[in-house]
């Protein structure tokens, strides 16, 4: 381990050995190996060691307390996470979303569109301090407006509430973060995730839709339609949202894009819906997301560098 710095009270700090920069040639030439380690301490970061909080003299008026949360056995952060989580009708399926949520998280955001059954109470029962929200509109893209106007976090998780996606992935998106990238973009198709609910056809159209992407945007993705997400609260002053459907995932992975954030794609396995039948349509869904495609084309920004680094790859200072 290098030598330690020394904090603003003279006492020593202590620093993980963290590498500086890519150490392979396949790194250097912008490949992910899997091996690279993060390229920098962060001011967010510091390992999870015992004892007391490392910060110095945190004010206490704010809503992001300068205290460092063990998020793993080897790594603690200070940005305060928020779970958005839109629900329509899922009073089944939420004790086991709620279930792998990891208990170091700031807040739970349930954003109820309009249920007729017990989702508000049972959201309740299983996360007593979760903040509900009434969804005005309809269309998960308007829910999710809604939750990111009520979130307090500086990083915000955008989670599905049909048991699909899993709470345990939330470190790895987090962790993403907190190491340099603004976006941190789910993927079920970069290497290490995967997917038990996408019909043949759907896999197909997802891919058309994310070459095309990748094609007009100058973006490297390896999924497109999948709403399990992380990003810093900055990100929403550079991506205003204005749609109410399920196209809003593609809309925010563009406008990031065009935006000139740093977009880190993070393995994730999709599992199947526990209980319930979707309110997706493949066709009618996927039109809207070509629309949404072609309408942001016309605004394209042009880029010097990547917009989009793949999973696993090192996010330096520089970068």
């Amino acid at each position: 381990m290098g030598g330690n710095a020394l904090g603003e009270d003279g006492t020593d700090q202590v620093r993980p050995p963290f590498r500086t920069g890519p150490t392979t040639r396949a790194a250097r030439r912008g490949r992910s190996t899997g091996r690279e380690g993060n390229g920098f301490m962060s001011s967010y970061v510091q390992p999870a060691v015992p004892g007391p909080s490392l910060s110095s003299s945190p004010p206490k008026d704010t809503v992001t307390e300068a205290r460092f949360r063990p998020i793993s056995s080897h790594l603690a952060i200070t940005p305060p996470v928020s779970v958005v989580i839109p629900a329509m009708n899922e009073a089944e399926n939420l004790p086991h979303v709620f279930a792998t949520l990891p208990p170091w998280i700031h807040e739970v955001i349930l954003v109820d569109g309009h249920s007729t059954d017990d989702t508000v109470k049972v959201a309740r029962e299983l996360w007593p301090s979760v903040t509900v929200v009434e969804q005005r509109g309809k269309g998960k893209g308007d829910a999710l407006i809604s939750g990111f106007a009520a979130a307090t976090g500086e990083i915000i998780v955008m989670v599905d509430a049909d048991g699909s996606a899993d709470g345990n992935e939330i470190v790895s998106y987090v962790s993403a973060l907190v190491s340099g990238a603004d976006f941190a973009k789910g993927s079920r198709f970069a290497n290490g995730g995967g997917t038990d609910d996408m019909t043949p056809i759907r896999k197909l159209g997802n891919w058309i839709l994310c070459a095309l992407v990748n094609a007009k945007f100058g973006a490297r993705y390896t999924d497109l339609c999948y709403g399990y997400n992380a990003f810093w609260r900055h990100c929403l002053d550079h991506i205003a949202l204005d749609c109410a459907g399920f196209e809003v995932e593609t809309l925010m992975n563009i406008r990031v894009v065009k935006a000139g954030l740093k977009v880190q794609e993070i393995p994730s396995h999709e599992h199947l819906r526990i209980h319930g039948a979707s309110n997706l349509r493949a066709v009618r869904d996927g039109l809207r997301v070509l629309k949404v495609i072609l309408r942001e084309r016309g605004t394209r920004r042009l880029r010097s560098r990547p917009a989009v680094l793949p999973a696993s790859a090192n996010l330096g200072e520089g970068s």
